[in-house]
């Protein structure tokens, strides 16, 4: 299936009313095409569902994703009730069998979309999400490399000297294991992100928000090498000035990133651990976080999260691995008795 974009055709046979809020979104709010686009989704799926309600269909999952909702109207948004919005929520739940996490998410954008039309607008009486509140998501810690495996990793690019792509590859994975930068911030980066010297970085984060990220040596010698090959016009015919380049000369996709690290996880022996791109970011603000010389306000700029509590969960991370650690200690189970005390199971027999 083809990525929803605003000049896609799949775009245009969103009905207006949501297309009017996505451009709200984009040009009030200042949210990502990548954003706007994913609730853009997640409220297509709420009307279609919506529409089997209504006209009492029994679609299967196919004929589902099938369901035209360009012709969902104001008057339709107005109908729907809290009852709507809790039994799709239970839809999601138990017959998309979606997360919590994505229920949440669902959920979310509906509030935003009901929230633009009855307290932006005031185009209908009533948010039938105002006292909704979403599943809880199970709280875990996020999965990371250690230090080891991050070098295995490492190692494993760089001796795939087969592969035509390799220095780039490398310096891909060398950027997000030491920069924690995100997937669509490496994607974006184009010749210019970078000053004259290769020491920082400028990437476009959520919410179009601009950050500089300081780059250490190995990620400067990482790019440096990669430029001699990018900027080598025996190798690279192109005006376009994407950083990173695919086989075509185009700038890299997502999904060919997503396959890099996948690839090289797979030769590493790491690719049964359920580790992803998004999972090099938690590894690089891990690593960091332990070493113990990073305070988490700047680990926080670093990442570009809007809010402290999002960086904290490194500090569980790392409050985990210490627990562990002292679990460890061979005098761990160590249980010596006082002088003059006997121990109960003794005194028992």
């Amino acid at each position: 299936m083809a990525t929803l974009t605003f000049k896609s055709d799949e775009f245009r046979q969103f009905p207006p009313i949501l297309r009017e809020y996505a451009s709200h979104i984009a040009v009030i709010r200042g949210n990502s095409e990548k954003t706007v686009c994913e609730y853009l989704l997640d409220l297509r799926t709420f009307f279609r569902y919506y529409i089997v309600k209504r006209d009492g269909l029994s679609p299967d999952e196919k004929e589902f994703e099938k369901i035209d909702i360009s012709k969902i109207t104001l008057e339709d948004a107005a109908a729907i009730t809290p009852q709507y919005i809790i039994d799709f929520l239970m839809y999601a739940g138990f017959e998309r069998e979606n997360t919590p996490t994505t229920r949440m998410r669902k959920l979310s954008s509906l509030k935003s979309f009901f929230h633009y039309l009855h307290g932006k607008k005031h185009l209908i009486d009533k948010n039938p999400t105002a006292d909704i509140e979403g599943p809880k998501p199970k709280k875990s810690l996020p999965k990371y490399l250690t230090y080891s495996e991050a070098v295995t990793l490492l190692e494993t690019v760089r001796s795939d000297t087969e592969s035509k792509t390799c220095v780039r590859d490398y310096a891909i994975i060398t950027l997000f294991l030491n920069t924690g930068m995100r997937l669509s911030e490496l994607v974006g980066l184009t010749l210019d992100s970078f000053d004259s010297d290769i020491t920082v970085v400028k990437v476009l984060g959520k919410g179009n928000k601009e950050r500089m990220i300081y780059l250490n040596d190995a990620a400067r010698r990482a790019i440096r090498e990669y430029l001699r090959v990018r900027l080598d016009p025996k190798h690279i015919r192109t005006s376009d000035t994407a950083l990173f380049l695919s086989g075509r000369e185009q700038r890299i996709s997502v999904k060919t990133v997503q396959w890099i690290v996948y690839k090289y996880l797979n030769l590493a022996g790491l690719g049964n651990r359920g580790l992803s791109v998004h999972k090099l970011r938690h590894t690089a603000a891990t690593l960091m976080y332990q070493s113990g010389k990073v305070d988490i306000r700047v680990l926080k700029e670093i990442l570009g999260h809007e809010q402290l509590n999002t960086t904290q969960i490194y500090t569980h991370v790392v409050n985990r691995n210490m627990e562990e650690a002292m679990e460890q200690n061979p005098l761990a189970d160590l249980k010596l008795s006082r002088p003059g005390i006997r121990r109960k199971e003794e005194d028992d027999t």
